[in-house]
Formats: C-alpha cells, sequence, structure tokens
C-alpha cells in the first residue's frame, strides 16, 4: 500500500575548515535568535507573576488573581517583528542585537524562535499535566559550549534550495555545497524518480562530527501484514538486560551483523561505555587538570566530547543492528514495559535515611544504561511498522523472570545475583534471561487489531476507559489493587493465582 511518510536521512558532512567555521558561526546565530525569543518569552512572564503578586499582596485570592492577569507571551510573529526592528545592519553602519544577519540563511533564525516556541509549550503542558514522561523543567538560555551546535533549514518545496548536487555533495540554502562523507545515492534516485520530496535539513555537530539529517516525504510501501517468512517464525519473546543485550525464546537467524550466542539466543552486549572507560578516565582526569578559558582546556574539552561521541555511535550502531534483525525476522516482538528511570534511581537517600550499598547501585545504573533499554524498546515501535511486524508489550508488574516458563511456579526469592532458574515444582533449570524470554513470548497474546489504531490515551500514555482484564492494558497508575470481581492479581513473592488465561493478555503497540 503506497502511503506518504516522513523520514529523515542522516548524513555525515566532510566540510572544508572555512566551511566549518561558517558552519559554527551559524549555529551560533540559531543560539542567539533562540536566547532572544525566550527572553522576551520569560519578560513577559515575569510581568504577569509581578501583576498577581500585587493582585495577592491586595488581598486577592492568587487563584483569582492568576484568572484575572493576562499578559500575552509573544510568538514566533511577534518575536519575528520585534527581532526585525532591533537586528541593525552592517551594511548601513546601524547597531543591533544582530546587525551581521544578512550573512546568514533566515531559516536560522525563524526555525530557532520555532524551537523557543516549542520549548515554552512544552514546560506549561508538562506543568499542566497534559504532557507525558517526565516533568520538563523551566526553559534556559542556551550557552555556547554546553548546548548542541545545530541549526535547521527550510526551503520552497518548488524551488528547492535543500537538494543532493551529486551523490556525494549536499546543497543548502545559501551556503553551498558540502561534501558528504557517505553516498547519498539512494536519496538521490528517490529524489530523481519523484518517490521523495526534500522538506527541511538540520545540521548539527556530534563530537568531531559534523551531521546533516535530510527530512523528506517519502512515497513508500507500507506493509501491512507480516510476510510468510516472517509468519513462519511467528512471535519472538525478548528479555532486556546487562549481562547480555537481549535474551530470546527463539533463535535469531542473522548474517553476521548481530553477534549472538547460545544458540542465537542471547545477543551480547558490546558495552561501548565500559570499553572506552580508561580512555575516557584519563581524558577527563586531563581535562581537571587545565585552567579554565585556556587553550589547552579547549583542547582537552574536545578530546573528551570526541570519545563520548564515539561511545554514543558504537551504541547506536549495535541497537540498529539488533532491532532491524528483530523487526524483519519475526511477525511479533514481544517485551516488557520496563521502568528505566526507576531502574537507574540512584540508591544515596537522603541525611535522615542515608542509602545502603550506594557505590554498587551506581555502577548497575551505569551499566543498564549503557545498554539503553528505552532506546532499544523506541526503535522497535517505528520499525515494527515498517516492515509489517507488530511489537507486544508485557504487563509491567508481571513476574517473568520469577515465573517458571514450564509450569508457572513463582520463586519467592530470586535476587539478581542467581543467574540460573531452578524451579521446586517440576525441577526445570535453566538460565535465567531465558526463562524470562519464553514467559514474555507464551504470556502476550496479540490482538486483531492495527497497530496504528490511535487508542485514546492520557497525559501519561494511559488508556482513558479502564475495561477488561487486568493485563490486557498497561497503564501507568498503580496496580496492587485487585480485580473486585475475581481473585487477587499474583505477587512478587508469591505464585500465581489467577488462571494462565488472564496472564496470556498485553497492549499492542
Amino acid at each position: 500500500m503506497k502511503t506518504e511518510v516522513l523520514r529523515a536521512y542522516r548524513f555525515t558532512l566532510a566540510p572544508s575548515p572555512a566551511q566549518e567555521q561558517k558552519l559554527l558561526r551559524w549555529c551560533g546565530n540559531a543560539r542567539l535568535a533562540f536566547n532572544y525569543a525566550l527572553a522576551a518569552k520569560k519578560q513577559a512572564h515575569e510581568q504577569w507573576r509581578a501583576q498577581v503578586d500585587e493582585l495577592v499582596a491586595g488581598g486577592m485570592p492568587e487563584a483569582q488573581a492568576r484568572k484575572q492577569t493576562k499578559v500575552p507571551i509573544p510568538s514566533k510573529p511577534a518575536v519575528q517583528k520585534a527581532f526585525n526592528a532591533e537586528r541593525g545592519d552592517t551594511r548601513a553602519d546601524v547597531e543591533g542585537v544582530c546587525p551581521w544577519w544578512h550573512e546568514v540563511n533566515t531559516y536560522v533564525f525563524q526555525s530557532a524562535f520555532i524551537d523557543a516556541d516549542r520549548a515554552w509549550k512544552n514546560w506549561l503542558d508538562s506543568f499542566a499535566g497534559k504532557r507525558a514522561g517526565r516533568r520538563v523543567g523551566y526553559p534556559r538560555f542556551k550557552k555556547r559550549g554546553r548546548a548542541r551546535d545545530s541549526f535547521r533549514l527550510h526551503h520552497d518545496v518548488k524551488k528547492p534550495g535543500i537538494r543532493l548536487a551529486t551523490h556525494r555533495r549536499l546543497r543548502l540554502g545559501s551556503f553551498g555545497e558540502v561534501r558528504l562523507h557517505d553516498s547519498g545515492k539512494r536519496l538521490f534516485r528517490q529524489i530523481d524518480r519523484g518517490e521523495a520530496v526534500v522538506q527541511s535539513v538540520t545540521v548539527s555537530r556530534g563530537g568531531h562530527r559534523w551531521y546533516a539529517s535530510v527530512l523528506c516525504k517519502v512515497t513508500t510501501d507500507v506493509p501491512d501484514h507480516p510476510t510468510r517468512r516472517q509468519a513462519e517464525r511467528g512471535k519472538v519473546g525478548v528479555d532486556l538486560g546487562v549481562k547480555v543485550l537481549a535474551a530470546l525464546s527463539k533463535p535469531l537467524p542473522t548474517s553476521g551483523a548481530v553477534k549472538v550466542s547460545g544458540g542465537g539466543l542471547l545477543v551480547d552486549n558490546p558495552r561501548p561505555l565500559r570499553a572506552a572507560a580508561q580512555r575516557l578516565v584519563k581524558a577527563q582526569r586531563a581535562l581537571s587538570r587545565t585552567q579554565k578559558g585556556s587553550a589547552r582546556r579547549e583542547k582537552a574539552q574536545r578530546r573528551v566530547g570526541r570519545l563520548h561521541h564515539q561511545v554514543a555511535v558504537r551504541r547506536d550502531a549495535a541497537l540498529h543492528q539488533v532491532t532491524k534483525a528483530l523487526a524483519t525476522r519475526f511477525a511479533v516482538v514481544a517485551v516488557e514495559n520496563l521502568n528505566v528511570a526507576g531502574m537507574t534511581r540512584s540508591a544515596r537517600g537522603s541525611v535522615e535515611a542515608p542509602g545502603r550499598r550506594v557505590r554498587q547501585k551506581a555502577g548497575l545504573n551505569r551499566a543498564i544504561l549503557d545498554s539503553a533499554p528505552g532506546e532499544l524498546r523506541r526503535q522497535l515501535a517505528y520499525k515494527t511498522s515498517w516492515y509489517g511486524s507488530q511489537l507486544a508489550v508485557l504487563d509491567r508488574w508481571w513476574p517473568s523472570s520469577k515465573t517458571c516458563s514450564n509450569c508457572g511456579w513463582q520463586h519467592p526469592s530470586l535476587t539478581l545475583n542467581d543467574r540460573t532458574f531452578h524451579c521446586t515444582t517440576c525441577g526445570l533449570t535453566m538460565d535465567r534471561d531465558l526463562n524470562a524470554a519464553l514467559n514474555i513470548e507464551r504470556h502476550t497474546e496479540t490482538p486483531n487489531v492495527a497497530s496504528d489504531t490511535g487508542e485514546t490515551k492520557n497525559a501519561r500514555r494511559a488508556s482513558i476507559s479502564l475495561p477488561g482484564l487486568r493485563a490486557e492494558k498497561q497503564d501507568a497508575t498503580k496496580r496492587e489493587d485487585a480485580d473486585p470481581t475475581g481473585p487477587a492479581p499474583p505477587r512478587r513473592s508469591n505464585p500465581p493465582t489467577l488462571p494462565p488465561q488472564r496472564h496470556e493478555q498485553a497492549k499492542l503497540f
């Protein structure tokens, strides 16, 4: 089925030294425009706050004062109008906040104004509980050396200024052509056939590399059902971990891109951060011994940033290889709904109640974040829709690691140190992670619905209606209450008390 989708093509740039300096200047102007827009918003917010405080001091209730006070927050049109009046112009010897604006593409400023509007809206929606995920803080100014160097360009699609001049050269509007480190032949051919239209490009810097992410509207075939080979292999349960990146309930047939062991059931964890730990320690120690503001400090900062960027690139490469192999070789990929933020929370505690084994917990947190289970699930979510497969997510509180995959007995005192699962009922003995993967596969049922039904969600991505069985959904609400019409749900320290069919339901994403 032909469908228009937005897809980004990321290329590594190979700019000349002069072009790199120009890219840095454009990134600086994007920061300037963002800070200008954010300053205008903060000024209006401070005026509103001052008026509210004045009314409250006069005896008015704060809730009524908030409703009564109206101070408009300037958005992109108002900010851009004020910026045009104050920017100045070096060609006419007029001073201003940005008199060199004519040397930079206008979309560098406009996209920064849009980003400031989005940052402000994200904060307001998060503050009001309308935004999913963790709380978004009050917007902050972008500082050189701390904020990511990037800018975004748009163009008129009828008169494209952003295009691939050749397979190895990308033209940016009013900037010129930049050589690509890799080949753009695939995108070039799609544009030539009329299957892709360039919408925008985002240029960013990571470590010592420059990247261009070309956003295109692509007309492509989106499969609505799995292929024959995917259907033959069926469903696979995936248990994410630290010792191994993933344990699978079925062998993963690969072509060598993914390193597997245990008969294709265990995906090796490359642990890129641990592999680069010694070099990072040496580079960060050298950075700490430099003087702030010196040239040596900038050189040491670049070295640390380069090492961190290499770690991120290697981690992304491993995750992309695994997720594509799973999405293309199985009809259904079943994973757990892990609370990564809770798993990696510090054990430091407080002054009144200090934590125990804080250093050991910090090492575990670092290892979990190095394997990036949240990013792996995010990639599976969109890649399964690309390749005709589906992603099934098991209930967060179902004890997959403590339950026997053969008879259903639940281990009452299984700890993280126990790497082998022993069942005292049926005598099953197997690897803990493989046992969990089998449970994830068997206790996840795929409903006969499409994966993009657009179910109604609240701000925490939970279903508004609460029908059906306990394991049919994976809401963000507390799950300790028992079903009033049935037996109590299983606890982590007790054997399962629900009939098997109540466990064999899960939410499909």
